[in-house]
């Protein structure tokens, strides 16, 4: 295990490194676009101050949001299951989230209740319901099989999906097109309401979930030995599941289920910076946002006028420069 001094030094230079990326990748996608912004001329130009601070500047702070919950969710679990291909569809919280999403669209429900799309609160509560379901099942009294949950995961995001598919295919083809644009992921959004709200319930689940890094470290290293050390595993194990769950659906209800952030960015974290969770947790908050500013930035701008879904730009960017900077790994390894 790493001496503090150690880690403290190896995490102060992956933050400073990650933040200084983030605040390139923010500026570049806060000028960029379908029609470049001048900074200068947002004292004296409306359109521009329009353009900027209702569609822009919120539209870069939701990558932010919902890459930095994908990105820390997916680092968390794949610690707690031991597994690198856990993600945040593990706990078929991205299903349960694109049938309750799907269900309202088909039925035309464009209301709002305190200002929040009733298409987004039956997100959120597909996606909780979506997780009851998995625990109830991979719970064995009071024992929770991790195992167990997996493949509950799995098997609910799959019967979620044909869900999804009956609902579009029974519906008439606009509410289709709706659904299906807002399966494979956006981020449109319009002023700051939703993003406050977002950040209601995401900022404590970050910093839960930062507070839990120890834990989750020891955990990774095996139960018994976390155990011996001092952590209640049982209990940091639901803490993580509700956190990550939280994070996911909130997520999912309002960017609709963007896929691929929460399986490489942890990895890319390691392949850079190592193994400790003290490290890869806050590094994935960072580089996810700024992956997902990223992808979007591609999305708006590589077929312009014509703007792709960033759920498959995550896709199409992020696979490959995994696989680089895996062979990047390997290579070194061998040598």
């Amino acid at each position: 295990m790493l001496q503090p001094k150690t880690t403290a030094l190896r995490l102060w230079r992956a933050l400073f490194v990650l933040t200084v990326l983030l605040l390139l990748v923010t500026a570049l996608s806060l000028w960029a676009g379908g029609r470049t912004i001048d900074f200068a001329a947002l004292r004296s130009d409306p359109l521009a101050r329009t353009l900027f601070f209702r569609l822009r500047l919120p539209r870069v702070i939701m990558a932010a949001l919902i890459g930095s919950s994908l990105s820390i969710a997916g680092a968390a679990l794949q610690a707690l299951f031991r597994n690198p291909l856990a993600e945040p569809a593990t706990l078929g919280v991205s299903g349960g989230g694109a049938v309750g999403a799907s269900v309202a669209i088909a039925l035309g429900w464009g209301s709002r209740i305190s200002g929040v799309p009733l298409v987004f609160i039956a997100g959120f509560a597909g996606a909780m319901l979506a997780v009851l379901v998995v625990h109830r099942i991979a719970r064995s009294g009071a024992l929770l099989l991790p195992g167990a949950l997996l493949l509950a995961g799995v098997v609910v995001n799959l019967i979620a999906s044909a869900g999804v598919l009956a609902i579009q295919y029974v519906t008439d083809s606009s509410r289709a097109l709706q659904i299906l644009r807002w399966i494979i992921g956006s981020l449109e959004v319009i002023g700051f309401d939703t993003i406050w709200r977002m950040l209601l319930f995401l900022a404590p689940c970050w910093l839960a979930l930062l507070a839990l890094s120890r834990d989750l470290h020891l955990i990774a290293m095996g139960e018994d030995s976390a155990a011996a050390l001092g952590v209640h595993v049982e209990r940091s194990e639901t803490m993580v599941h509700l956190l990550c769950s939280v994070l996911v659906g909130v997520t999912v209800a309002v960017g609709g289920a963007i896929g691929f952030v929460g399986l490489i960015v942890p990895h890319a974290v390691r392949l850079m910076f190592g193994e400790d969770l003290r490290i890869v947790l806050p590094g994935s908050l960072l580089l996810g946002a700024a992956f997902l500013i990223a992808a979007d930035l591609v999305a708006r701008i590589v077929l312009a006028p014509v703007e792709l879904p960033v759920g498959a730009v995550t896709a199409l960017i992020g696979g490959p420069f995994f696989l680089w900077l895996l062979h990047r790994r390997q290579r070194y390894s061998a040598l």
